[in-house]
């Protein structure tokens, strides 16, 4: 199972806007395995990347998206049977020991000048033994803490949490805020998501990494940061490397 992968070098529908930091994508789709399950939070470019998909298509089993983003998918030749459509609140078994839940996120859709005609969410994975949340791109609200009382002692939660602004915080957190929603869903791990890919805010793209890792100190959980492209053993959290390697690449 993998969360979405972007490697188009923009993230628009012109070359010269949210470009992607250079060194951001070192591994293409030949270096992937066939991918059992795809998780798409909304319709943003950055999030559903159309060359991406192409690549990917002969690898891909399922995919995982809030309602009215399977139009998409079905313009672009993919199959209905593939894909697996939810509104919030709803759930649906992907594996005999595997449920997805689709959950509330604060952000907003569309790819072009027409917006919030398909819907956006996180997800919460869950097996007997493991629960995972990914927030897809969302603001910090109230709803993270709502999670965590409906999905008690969630494992490891992918945040939102590089790229903001002041003028964004609505549908974006910064590191801060992402310390706090760890914190409201009770998780055991962050992995903070949405870093040090695109370019989408003035900071500096090693500024979220220093600033969740202040963030984290003296916390519940533990906040893992691996190098991108890295992989992570679900099984063997604890085993992580949590190195700060973005110091050694500024």
């Amino acid at each position: 199972m993998v969360s979405f992968i972007v490697f188009s070098p923009y993230a628009s529908p012109v070359f010269f806007s949210v470009q992607a930091f250079a060194g951001a994508t070192p591994y293409g789709a030949e270096d992937l395995p066939a991918i059992d399950y795809v998780f798409i939070s909304h319709d943003h470019w950055d999030h559903l990347d159309y060359p991406t998909l192409m690549q990917l298509k002969s690898k891909l089993g399922k995919i995982v998206c809030p309602l009215g983003v399977k139009s998409h998918l079905l313009h672009w030749g993919f199959n209905k049977e593939q894909i697996i459509e939810g509104d919030w609140g709803d759930s649906a078994t992907l594996a005999y020991d595997l449920q997805v839940h689709f959950v509330p996120s604060q952000h907003f859709s569309g790819r072009t000048l027409t917006r919030y005609k398909t819907l956006w969410c996180g997800f919460v994975l869950e097996t007997p033994h493991q629960k995972i949340f990914f927030s897809g791109d969302s603001g910090y609200e109230a709803h993270f803490a709502q999670i965590g009382r409906e999905f008690s002692d969630i494992d490891l939660a992918l945040l939102d949490c590089g790229q903001y602004n002041e003028r964004w915080k609505y549908v974006h957190m910064n590191p801060e805020q992402a310390s706090q929603a760890a914190a409201d869903l009770n998780a055991g791990y962050l992995l903070p998501m949405h870093i040090g890919k695109f370019s989408l805010a003035y900071h500096a793209w090693y500024e979220p990494f220093d600033r969740i890792t202040a963030a984290s100190r003296d916390k519940n959980y533990t906040l893992l940061t691996p190098m991108i492209g890295e992989r992570l053993a679900l099984a063997n959290l604890s085993a992580a490397d949590i190195s700060p390697w973005w110091r050694t690449v500024q």
